[in-house]
């Protein structure tokens, strides 16, 4: 669909215009249609006018000129927070997992911001609740225990129970008559602040009682998209091996998608090419920096950053026309930091229109596009980010990279945001040395399976089906022969035998190219560009 073909390509947001508001008539032009339902090409409008930003010229001679290329940097005129605020990444709510990937039968263990976390349901209070993933007694944890039959979480270690305000409510081992050790302060498990909101688990990274209400006085983001009925929301999620930082830029770079994607989403063909792939300028600003975010303008809309997590526009199905009414179809992408070389994004696509579609074909279809996206470009951030970290890091990311041109005017617009306001990297209060972890295989680092089929439901449930049905064939396709052998010659038709053999055949044959498929698409798809 559009915003599969649109999942790395920007278009602005006119929710979050500074200036001038945009009603809801002034959105999208042609709605999508099923035939180009999964790769809808994308285009790219230069129509704005105003510099925020100045740009180094890509004159190789007025390079070479230059003792010391530096990255572009905002001009005196545009719009920037002045005041000395500090971003404090643990006072903020972070999207954990959207609903439909979890089982209320069970505990789910997630990382984020290098807390270890356990989700699960307590169903006496009806409520997702996000412990600390550690049993006081002995430290294990709590992610592999259980949901026990009087609904609280069990540990499986040794039985000690839970309720969902953390309070220990059972030691098998303490003696009915003894004093009630299960009451004491340490036999109590920490419990963050959550909510559900969008659909999707949330929760504030500080177990601190001052926090317990804090929903009341801070909501995660608004997103209208999300809170509209009228929209379907297409979901998912994935872990991904390159850090917060890398993954949030990839997403606001709109000029890689015709190489690094090549092949797999289709691009609107420029009057002039210069190359094969297409690629052309692309006029981009940065409107406002301030502590919770910046603001942006990419052709007729207004991209935003909510800081730490969400970047949130628009696709933009045809840049012949202005945008169309009531049809519309925002791209969100949460990247969630989970440890140093290791983010999550997950995703949501809303529209209003088509809405039927989904009501007829699995999630998981539309993930193995998705996920091809993914996979394209993982390798080449992975290495990257590697890179960075050689040259200095994040805070050295300036110095380290040259941007001249306004297609990086986001990325810069991050950066800067990043080093002004939030220290220039993720905040890991000393959890980590600032080593990245040792790069894996390429089949292993590009694994789809434990990197999303085990987290999405659909995924998972559509892996063992199909499985099933593997095995099912060959039983078949053997039986058949089988049946045929066992026969005696004249007591069976030709055309009965070569109807059973033809079927033994097509049935091993459609086995084996099963076998193909669930691999490519549940384990692992590599990417080799220099032969597309």
């Amino acid at each position: 669909m559009d915003v599969l073909g649109g999942s790395s390509a920007i278009v602005p947001s006119p929710y979050s215009n500074p200036t001038t508001p945009m009603n809801k008539t002034q959105f999208l032009t042609k709605p999508l249609t099923h035939q180009n339902f999964l790769f809808k090409p994308l285009v790219f409008s230069n129509r704005s006018k105003s510099k925020l930003f100045t740009f180094l010229s890509s004159n190789p001679a007025t390079t070479e000129s230059m003792e010391e290329p530096k990255p572009p940097e905002p001009e005196a005129e545009a719009e920037v927070d002045s005041k000395e605020e500090k971003f404090d990444w643990y006072s903020q709510w972070y999207p954990v997992m959207p609903l439909c990937d979890l089982d209320k039968k069970k505990p789910h263990a997630k990382k984020v911001m290098g807390l270890d976390l356990v989700v699960w349901w307590d169903r006496n209070e009806n409520e997702w609740k996000v412990f600390d993933d550690l049993c006081p007694h002995r430290l294990a944890p709590l992610s592999e225990g259980r949901i026990d039959q009087w609904g609280r979480l069990q540990c499986v270690y040794h039985g000690w129970c839970f309720n969902g305000s953390g309070d220990c409510k059972l030691i098998p081992q303490a003696p009915p008559d003894g004093p009630p050790v299960h009451t004491f302060k340490k036999a109590c498990v920490a419990v963050y602040p959550s909510t559900v909101q969008y659909d999707i688990v949330w929760f504030w990274p500080n177990t601190d009682p001052q926090y317990k209400d804090i929903i009341m006085k801070k909501k995660p983001p608004y997103i209208a998209e999300l809170e509209d009925p009228s929209f379907t929301k297409a979901i998912g999620n994935r872990d991904i091996p390159y850090g917060y930082e890398v993954l949030i830029e990839n997403l606001m770079d709109p000029a890689h998608v015709q190489y690094a994607h090549y092949g797999i989403m289709q691009i609107g063909t420029p009057t002039e090419k210069v190359d094969r792939e297409g690629g052309r300028p692309i006029d981009m600003e940065i409107r406002k920096v301030h502590v919770n975010g910046f603001t942006g303008k990419q052709g007729w809309g207004y991209p935003e950053y909510i800081a730490p997590c969400i970047f949130h526009t628009f696709v933009l199905p045809d840049s012949d026309q202005a945008p169309a009414a009531n049809r519309m179809v925002s791209l969100i992408f949460m990247c969630i930091p989970v440890s140093p070389g290791q983010s999550r994004l997950i995703w949501v696509f809303p529209r209003n229109f088509d809405v039927w579609i989904e009501k007829f074909v699995p999630r998981w279809f539309f993930h193995i596009a998705l996920n091809l996206i993914l996979d394209s470009d993982l390798h080449l951030l992975h290495v990257e980010e590697r890179n960075i970290m050689e040259n200095g890091g994040s805070k050295n990311w300036k110095k380290a990279c040259f941007v001249p041109t306004k297609s990086d005017a986001f990325v810069v617009g991050f950066r800067r945001w990043l080093n002004k306001y939030a220290g220039g990297e993720v905040d890991w209060r000393g959890k980590f040395s600032g080593a990245l972890p040792p790069s894996p295989p390429r089949e292993q680092l590009m694994d789809r399976y434990w990197s999303h089929v085990v987290n999405c439901k659909s995924c998972n449930t559509a892996h063992k089906g199909l499985n099933a049905l593997e095995v099912i064939l060959q039983v078949v396709s053997v039986g058949l022969i089988g049946i045929v052998a066992a026969t005696k010659q004249n007591a069976m038709s030709m055309v009965a035998r070569t109807t059973m053999v033809s079927m033994a055949i097509l049935c091993f044959a459609a086995s084996r190219w099963l076998v193909h498929f669930i691999k490519k698409t549940f384990h692992y798809h590599d990417y080799n560009h220099a032969f597309l």
